[in-house]
């Protein structure tokens, strides 16, 4: 039989001379890094080697790695294109990657709409909106909103309640909305003060001032005094903004400029955005994994991950190392873009002092964010010893795990087991249980059989010498909810040997904790360190459980409506599910959309959409408030 070490070196030799992308797996098949090379056979190659002559990451990643595969491509940027992709949808642990790898907000302008409003969007779609983003922070993201519909009368309400107004609504009255539901402006008119405000988000500020002032000048002709009052306003609203945005002009109309600062293991990086000559917005991002990293390959990750999102790629952008694959990088630049992009490290003027500019934020950033972090680890820390103290354990409990039941009138019940290693949320251990042997509504026995299910585990982990999740023993078990919950949980530890273990329930109407075998509850202050953790450790086992529980009770909702559907069986239902996941979104689709999925056939899209459109239709009138 073949050894791993003959099976991994007769791969190596199979490597070709072509440029591609290589994936890295441990002994689970995950795949833990993700590289792309100009030639995969010398690429690949120089992993193999002894520990001592690779970088530390390299070396401590090598050890886990048993297998490896690789795709080519034509080209260099097709397969820098697919290393993004890869990335994006593997997370592995050993690659450099924005913190959280969360969808970023942005801000869509609905052109699709006949009167256009400004809203937040997680994911961009091709339904002929405009995305401003991303950006970092929700926060920003409302202000921007906000100052905009300060200066522009932008209606915020939904298409229902915009279709089935009866009457101009309190915005109108305020002057914040120029009443589009009842016809007191005009399509054309409102979508022409909807262009301003995308050039105000495109940083076109000079075009949005001189069509606000040509406006002015001619409601000021034609003696409509109340219309230039409000526009005279909004010119001076922009000029106030555009003040206070203006960058030298030497440093350039449009750009972005980027910099960082660096942690142990983390690098703080800071964009500012230049657009037509002012500093239009900046956005703070944080990479994880970069210990020992070389800094051009921080700056290789960075524009790739972040401008794979962006909607907005300038024609310059300054930044403090240049990747090794720069002419590569840019050449996918240009193509997203479809003009010219340069990529530049500066070395004198004024684009070298805005660079120092964006350094310095970034280095703020990053001691503000080691010194809320430090702050944080004493407060865990303290809360963890109060726990201790107060619930009389052996010592700081460093895991600590909290179960949740939940259930709809005993439908889909479903228990969440979720981990708090050193105080932090520890996602990687969190795991859930489909409820089997009880029926109907009893969170009593339902928290037993996950007790008992969960340290049955153990015992056969330890038995065989195992790793998984459920062989680390906790320190503190908690029961989310009263003396009933507990005493089952407490009798499944019995049967099971492990009632040394420490275990309370957490009851919410007081947040009291219970303890077996002991009549009175233990009062912790609500405003303690220690009560304030462990509540956020149930909140978190209660948030977990009912996710899961919706996911369950929505997949149920969609095959029972799906399954009325004439022509719809059990490998189309299958497929819609797998695309859209939910009615909404299936209903959203177009006929055409449906059609070219696979096993559907146009007869059975236009079934879908036409039974979807009546249930949606009927749930609206059900559901209307009588006038």
């Amino acid at each position: 039989m073949m050894t791993l070490s003959e099976h991994l070196e007769e791969k190596r030799q199979l490597l070709p001379d072509k440029p591609g992308v290589y994936l890295m797996k441990d002994h689970e098949g995950q795949v833990i890094y993700v590289g792309k090379a100009v030639n995969l056979k010398q690429r690949v190659r120089s992993y193999f080697q002894e520990a001592s002559r690779l970088l530390p990451k390299v070396a401590a990643m090598m050890r886990h790695v048993e297998d490896f595969e690789i795709i080519t491509t034509d080209t260099e940027v097709e397969a820098l294109i697919l290393e993004a992709t890869l990335i994006k949808k593997y997370r592995p642990h050993y690659n450099i990657r924005l913190k959280d790898d969360k969808a970023y907000p942005y801000i869509r302008l609905t052109w699709e709409e006949d009167f256009p409003r400004l809203i937040i969007a997680r994911r961009p779609d091709n339904s002929g909106s405009r995305y401003f983003g991303p950006y970092t922070r929700a926060q920003s993201v409302h202000e921007t909103i906000r100052l905009l519909r300060h200066i522009f009368p932008i209606r915020n309400c939904t298409n229902q309640k915009f279709k089935n107004a009866a009457r101009p609504c309190l915005e109108y009255h305020i002057k914040r909305c120029p009443g589009p539901c009842q016809a007191l402006i005009d399509k054309d008119s409102y979508r022409d003060m909807m262009k301003n405000v995308e050039w105000f988000l495109e940083g076109k500020v000079d075009a949005v001032e001189k069509s606000l002032v040509k406006e002015l000048n001619r409601a000021a002709e034609e003696l409509e005094f109340e219309k230039a009052a409000k526009l005279r306003d909004q010119v001076m609203a922009v000029r106030e903004i555009t003040a206070q945005q203006k960058v030298s002009a030497e440093a350039g109309r449009n750009l972005d400029a980027i910099s960082w600062a660096l942690s142990d293991q983390d690098a703080y990086l800071q964009v500012f955005m230049v657009r037509d000559g002012r500093l239009i917005g900046r956005e703070s991002f944080t990479l994880t994994g970069v210990d020992g990293t070389d800094e051009k390959e921080l700056a290789h990750a960075f524009l790739m991950q972040y401008y794979d999102r962006a909607r907005d790629i300038p024609q310059e952008i300054l930044i403090e190392r240049l990747p090794p694959d720069d002419r590569q990088i840019t050449a996918w630049l240009r193509e997203k873009r479809g003009g010219k992009v340069d990529l530049k490290v500066p070395v004198r003027g004024e684009k070298q002092r805005l660079l120092a500019m964006v350094r310095q934020n970034a280095t703020i950033a990053r001691d503000e964010a080691l010194r809320r972090m430090e702050i944080k680890e004493r407060d865990r820390e303290r809360a963890l010893l109060e726990i201790q103290q107060t619930l009389g354990l052996p010592g700081l409990p460093r895991r600590m795990e909290c179960y949740d039941i939940s259930n709809t009138q005993g439908t889909e019940s479903v228990a969440s087991m979720v981990v708090f290693t050193d105080g932090k949320p520890d996602k990687s251990q969190y795991r859930r249980f489909k409820i089997q042997s009880v029926e109907g509504p009893n969170d009593f026995l339902s928290m037993k059989e996950v007790i008992t299910r969960r340290f049955h585990h153990q015992a056969q982990d330890a038995k065989q010498m195992g790793k998984s999740h459920f062989a680390k023993t906790p320190d503190l078990v908690i029961i989310d909810g009263g003396r009933g919950q507990l005493g089952y949980a407490y009798q499944a530890m019995r049967e099971l040997n492990v009632a040394d273990i420490p275990v309370f329930g957490l009851a919410k109407q007081h947040e009291w904790l219970f303890e077996p075998e002991r009549p009175d509850p233990i009062i912790l202050d609500r405003d303690s360190a220690g009560l304030k953790l462990l509540m956020h450790l149930r909140d978190e086992a209660h948030r977990f459980a009912i996710t899961y529980h919706r996911k369950l009770r929505t997949k149920r909702n969609l095959a029972s409506i799906l399954d009325d559907i004439e022509g719809i069986g059990p490998a189309r239902k299958k497929i819609l599910r797998q695309t859209y996941g939910d009615l909404a979104a299936i209903s959203q689709a177009s006929v055409d959309e449906l059609a070219a999925l696979p096993k559907m056939t146009r007869p059975a899209a236009e079934a879908v959409k036409r039974y979807l459109d009546e249930h949606f239709k009927s749930n609206e009138e059900e559901n209307a408030v009588p006038e």
